[in-house]
């Protein structure tokens, strides 16, 4: 059987400083490659459409990072609609004894944590056609 545990022997020692340069080598190639690109549209098709200035490299990168934050936001919730949808779709599969297993899961989680307040107040239960509490 295969050693899977390497730690501390030696192998593989440059694997994560490798694909961390790795990682901030392509970064900043996609920096330049976006600024490049961003100075080149501007100062091809506005000057001659709108009249205005050409600009340059440092003020291309300025008017992407403008525009990442008002239209692309930070980054910060990557993918949350498309988790959403993901969801939705997850919940249209399912019958309506599995929907009401992750209800109860989901309720059991918060409830642990805290955030329930439907754990610590319970809605009253109506029982028969009087409508009375029990």
């Amino acid at each position: 059987m295969r050693n899977f545990d390497m730690h501390g022997k030696g192998h593989g020692r440059g694997l994560g400083r490798h694909r961390m340069y790795k990682g901030i080598v392509i970064g900043a190639v996609l920096f330049v490659v976006l600024g490049l690109l961003v100075m080149s549209l501007w100062n091809a098709l506005l000057p001659a459409i709108l009249g205005v200035k050409a600009i340059g490299f440092w003020q291309a990168l300025g008017i992407l990072l403008l525009s990442r934050i008002l239209f692309g936001g930070l980054g910060f919730r990557p993918g949350r609609f498309g988790a959403h949808r993901r969801m939705h779709a997850q919940w249209m599969n399912m019958t309506p004894e599995q929907r009401e297993a992750f209800i109860q899961q989901r309720r059991a989680g918060f409830g642990r944590h805290g955030h329930c307040r439907a754990q610590r107040h319970p809605r009253p239960v109506y029982q028969g056609s009087d409508q009375k509490l029990t």
